[in-house]
């Protein structure tokens, strides 16, 4: 499951390597760069990833195919602005997908809401592999509001890309129902399907933090549809000064390796480089490197090592100073009886432990991230550290519950990652050639 990019990267990065690392991880100029005068920020963001078949042990949890239907999607903003426009993803799809309508209101708010296009037309339809962005519209949202979002897919359509999780639900109703102040009787399920992002213009000069994770970034353990992941909570603390939040979480998401959805190293462009704004990305991967090889996620597979870790890592750092963006890194957190009593037990192991141990003090020691989160400190139980905190597990030992997502964000400092954002914005105005007189 190893990407063939991932293979290629094993070598020492070298200077050259590093111009290789910016164009592979999207260093070429990005679709979405804003006009002169404009600011585009990801507001919100969900990682697109690969469906997969039945022989993986957990199910995707949506349907397989979807005839004539709408999504309504609630989704909650990091910032405001005055202009907005939404992403739609096919990037691992099989086959064109294509959106008959799509209309934008605000969570409350029984109105039809704002119809949508996309180069001035109400349909799209998206090549595999490719991506669609509607047209700017007038639409003040303030900072940390819910928006609304309805979509018609109006023909037969596979779900072959899509974003795996039960933190959020989506209502799904027969035919067109975008113009319906509440769906017709219908399903929900879990997850999200197609919609990747939400951009505001902010007319300022805020920056988006990217967060990079696995299901602890995703929130698994914590209050479905209420919005209490870690970078949730970093959002609220954020938003007062400006700064979006977009979250680029997959559970299942691994560092050095293919996990649910490709490795860190192999979607690093598009879910982190490419997001306009971008001026810093906060790292927390690697458990499932470690806890997957011999449990029933990865039965077969080798176990990781701490030099194939920090080489992963090494790269991914390399990538993203080629981009001026920052890189802040947090330990892993304790994961001691995870998952027991369950079909996937053998996620821990002594030497497992041993190796996040390793891991954590190399990322705190090494001096090679712009900034640390001691995430593991902040969880631990002082009585035994390899173990979350009674009042933070969400009781399978690996997930936090709210109370200790919430514990994650309020470890981050926020002054030191303003003047992070501050310092990153001066490096590329620095960077900007003089202009010809």
């Amino acid at each position: 499951m190893v990407s063939n990019l991932h293979r290629i990267l094993q070598r020492a990065v070298t200077p050259v390597l590093v111009l290789a690392l910016s164009m592979a991880f999207g260093g070429g100029a990005s679709a979405q760069t804003a006009p002169a005068g404009e600011n585009w920020l990801t507001s919100w963001y969900a990682a697109p990833q690969p469906g997969w078949d039945s022989s993986f042990p957990l199910p995707m949890q949506v349907p397989p195919c979807l005839d004539n239907q709408s999504l309504r999607d609630t989704v909650r903003l990091s910032i405001g602005g005055h202009r907005l426009r939404l992403v739609f993803s096919n990037r691992y799809g099989r086959e064109p997908l294509t959106i008959g309508a799509v209309r934008v209101r605000l969570a409350g708010d029984s109105r039809a809401g704002q119809a949508l296009t996309f180069s001035g037309r109400r349909a799209v339809s998206i090549l595999p592999g490719e991506t669609a962005t509607s047209d700017p519209v007038a639409f003040r949202v303030p900072a940390l509001a819910r928006l609304v979002v309805t979509s018609w897919l109006p023909g037969r359509t596979a779900v072959a890309s899509f974003h795996w999780g039960a933190q959020q639900t989506i209502q799904l109703a027969s035919g067109d129902a975008t113009t319906a102040a509440a769906m017709p009787a219908g399903s929900a399920v879990a997850g999200r399907l197609f919609l990747s992002a939400v951009q505001v213009e902010t007319g300022g000069h805020g920056r988006t933090v990217v967060t990079l994770g696995d299901s602890i970034t995703d929130g698994n353990g914590s209050t479905p549809d209420a919005d209490r992941r870690w970078p949730d909570f970093l959002a609220q603390r954020l938003a007062p000064h400006g700064v979006a939040v977009a979250n680029a979480w997959i559970s299942g998401a691994r560092l050095a390796r293919d996990g649910m959805g490709q490795g860190a190293l192999g979607r690093f462009g598009p879910d982190v480089l490419d997001q306009p704004g971008v001026s810093d990305v906060i790292v927390l991967l690697g458990i499932n490197d470690i806890g997957w090889p011999g449990s029933p996620f990865a039965p077969a597979e080798r176990a990781a090592t701490l030099d194939e870790l920090t080489s992963a890592y090494r790269r991914l750092v390399a990538a993203a100073h080629a981009r001026h963006v920052r890189v802040t890194a947090g330990t892993l957190p304790p994961f001691e009886g995870a998952l027991e009593g369950t079909p996937y037990a053998g996620h821990y192991s002594g030497s497992k432990e041993r190796l996040r141990q390793a891991f954590n003090e190399w990322i705190r020691t090494a001096g090679f991230f712009d900034g640390v989160i001691d995430f593991d400190a902040v969880l631990r139980d002082p009585a035994r550290p390899g173990r979350l905190r009674r009042e933070f597990d969400s009781g399978d030992h690996l997930h936090p519950g709210d109370a200790g997502y919430r514990a994650m964000a309020a470890a981050i400092d926020i002054p030191a990652l303003l003047r992070q954002v501050e310092q990153r914005e001066t490096a590329v105005l620095a960077a900007r050639p003089e202009p010809v007189r």
